[in-house]
């Protein structure tokens, strides 16, 4: 059976949904951090804070069979170090899914040494708990999802809790169709942008335009949740330039002069409000202003990926031939996966995606399925303007266990000009201060500052299949020259741990690991949009684009969208 055509927006589209929220007195005692950025000591957290925090959704932890999920019973315990794919951009070992490959027609390359003959992939990690006092930002390798409860289990709990809180009244959906406006505002924070569902797109059609690479297995991951909820439950971020344009000014309107759905105080010292926009004039008005825009995926990469995957799936489901519509939507989720799985659209082991393309038809026509348009066409999203909200992005350092700083610094010399100081604070100031290429190197024994790279060593070392703009991000020299080249080894889970925004924290756990840390200056945004526009990727962790958006504020569901 082969996949029908796909609907293709000729633009960016936003549509109005009926927005599923949580309806009790503390909205925020529901809400968690994105899914990835969780860890097993948060999930405790959460769930003390509320029996019905939406973590219970997007980290389900119960045991199979637990029945526990309802409001009436008090939560179980998460399962230790439950499984969690998308905690880094690459946490199976795994190369990129080529939906996302690093240029258009260009497969991603995988290292002899550990690619399967037989698929390319490399074995999966084992888990590694975080080391004792790590930041909540360190987000280690993750387990394979055969190795704890597997993923039909999981979500399966997931789907039922979901079900049950919709019918006791815990969640409720509104009313009529919205897009809702919704501001985080704090400490030297204030960013607006608009909820909706957004049309999904070919990466290139260059309406929607990712910059990271994705994985199979946090792939797999959320399309089990999708398919077994049949729901998006937290938004992706996408940012666009809006030069303050007519949807801009309409969502300051709102914030200014209308009273909103819902305010949330959350832990962070932020403060989330939701209003919903319905009028049918506003809505048009604000998808006019949208249509001609591009979108850059700041983060949700992994479920933008799944939306796609899931896209194709129901597709193909619908349009299988000799199956009625009654016997077709009566299905399980996991049996319609299974199905479309057996189609070229996925992996029929896994749900993970073994192309990542669309067909021929949804790249090459542009025409839009004759069956029309279903709920899994769109996906949730937070559109963002960055013109008027100038988003926080923020560097993703590296700690390399076991390699003592001493021994860091005596290979980099050959290539790098080394200054020596005697704290990360001296250390930090001195970075701020040299223009890129630039890293600071910390553990035991105080902080090393590499700058001036030999020129021919770099140039041979960088890729000729990148353009310039690319072979100059500080994360492509390091993956590329400092890593492999430098200290031998490459940019992947099992050498090198992540370490979210906190530099003192990485230099911790460097001393803690016998390592070294590597302290990486932000990368530029208008950098990360000129590579994405350009059809390339930049190489993983590079970017953690901020505020982002609050899990639980506002879900969809496709059976009420």
């Amino acid at each position: 059976m082969g996949t029908p055509e796909l609907p293709v927006p000729d633009g960016l589209v936003l549509r109005p949904f009926r927005g599923v929220r949580f309806a009790v007195e503390d909205p925020a005692k529901v809400t968690s951090p994105p899914y990835d950025l969780i860890s097993d000591a948060d999930v405790e957290a959460l769930l003390d804070s509320h029996p019905n925090n939406v973590v219970r959704l997007i980290l389900p932890c119960s045991t199979p069979g637990d029945s526990s999920s309802t409001s009436h019973h008090a939560p179980e315990p998460p399962a230790p170090h439950a499984f969690r794919p998308d905690v880094t951009s690459s946490t199976t070992g795994h190369p990129p899914a080529t939906d996302y490959a690093t240029k258009p027609g260009t497969p991603p390359r995988s290292h002899p040494a550990t690619a399967s003959p037989s698929t390319g992939y490399s074995p999966s990690p084992a888990h590694q708990p975080p080391a004792p006092g790590a930041s909540p930002h360190f987000q280690p390798a993750t387990a394979s999802p055969t190795s704890d409860v597997s993923l039909e289990a999981r979500y399966a709990e997931a789907g039922r809790t979901l079900k049950a809180w919709l019918a006791e009244g815990v969640l409720v959906p509104d009313e009529v169709p919205a897009l809702y406006v919704y501001e985080q505002s704090g400490p030297d924070v204030l960013q607006r942008g608009l909820i909706g569902d957004v049309g999904l797109t070919d990466p290139a059609q260059g309406i929607i335009l990712p910059h990271e690479d994705v994985m199979p297995g946090p792939v797999a991951d959320r399309l089990a949740l999708m398919s077994t909820t049949q729901a998006n439950l937290e938004p992706i971020f996408l940012l666009y330039e809006g030069d303050n344009g007519t949807a801009t000014a309409l969502v300051d309107e709102v914030a200014a002069k209308r009273r909103p759905l819902v305010t949330a105080h959350t832990e962070d010292g932020l403060t989330h409000r939701l209003w919903a926009i319905t009028d049918p004039a506003e809505i048009a008005a604000i998808n006019a202003d949208l249509h001609h825009r591009q979108a850059l995926i700041a983060d949700g990469h992994h479920r933008y990926a799944t939306y796609r995957v899931l896209q194709r799936q129901e597709h193909a489901t619908v349009h299988e031939p000799g199956i009625s519509a009654s016997r077709r939507d009566a299905r399980h989720p996991h049996e319609r996966r299974a199905d479309a799985g057996r189609t070229n659209t996925g992996s029929p082991t896994t749900g993970a995606p073994t192309t990542g393309e669309p067909t021929t038809s949804e790249s090459s026509t542009g025409r839009a399925s004759t069956g029309g348009t279903g709920p899994w066409d769109f996906g949730l999203a937070l559109l963002v303007d960055s013109t008027a909200y100038p988003p926080d992005l923020k560097a993703i350092h590296r700690v390399i266990p076991g390699l003592p700083l001493s021994e860091a610094t005596e290979r980099a010399r050959g290539f790098w000009q080394v200054r020596y100081y005697d704290d990360l604070a001296s250390g930090l100031a001195a970075l701020d201060t040299v223009p890129e290429p630039a890293f600071l190197l910390a553990g035991e024994g105080g902080a090393r500052l590499l700058t001036d790279p030999d020129p021919v060593r770099l140039a041979r070392a960088m890729p000729p299949d990148h353009s310039d703009r690319w072979n100059s991000l500080n994360t492509s020299i390091l993956t590329e020259f400092v890593l492999p080249v430098v200290w031998g080894m490459r940019d992947d889970e099992r050498t090198v741990r992540i370490v979210h925004h906190d530099t003192e924290a990485a230099a911790r756990l460097a001393v803690r690991t016998g390592g070294t840390a590597v302290i990486l200056r932000p990368l530029a945004i208008e950098d990360v949009l000129a590579v994405a526009a350009g059809g390339e990727r930049v190489p993983r962790k590079s970017t953690s684009f901020g505020p982002k958006p609050r899990t639980g504020l506002v879900l969809r569901t496709f059976a009420i969208d």
